[in-house]
């Protein structure tokens, strides 16, 4: 029998809308990079403003997935801009925001090494 500590002790999103999130006890309306024991700024303000730098930067980080999340409707980046991440074997998933965030979540619980990299559009502003 194996047990794990529960993974909801960490930086699970616990509540998200148009342009910001909470983390744990922390509000959050800029670009963020999140992993179970991270939360960092992140520059793009706008998933056009996503560079490959920006990508290898998250692949820095070692995780085994990488969630970007696009804002509330889903805008695929170029290809190539992932291509450093899925060459050195890491997942990468684009989606809205919405389902980037339980999706983190879900795999979060899993004890999974995953990454959001939370787009903020900096032309919304939250309620």
């Amino acid at each position: 029998m194996r047990f794990a500590q529960d993974s909801f002790a960490t930086n699970s999103i616990r509540a998200y809308s148009d342009g910001e999130i909470s983390v744990n006890e922390k509000t959050i309306n800029r670009s963020v990079i999140l992993t179970p024991d991270l939360i960092q700024p992140w520059e793009p303000q706008h998933i056009d403003e996503l560079t490959a730098d920006h990508c290898r930067q998250l692949g820095e980080l070692n995780p085994e997935i990488v969630i970007i999340g696009t804002g509330k409707t889903l805008k695929f980046p170029p290809p190539q801009l992932t291509v450093d991440l899925q060459t050195q074997g890491i997942g990468v998933e684009i989606m809205a925001h919405d389902a980037a965030c339980r999706t983190f979540n879900i795999l979060l619980a899993e004890d999974r090494r995953v990454l959001a990299a939370l787009i903020m559009d900096a032309t919304v502003v939250p309620r």
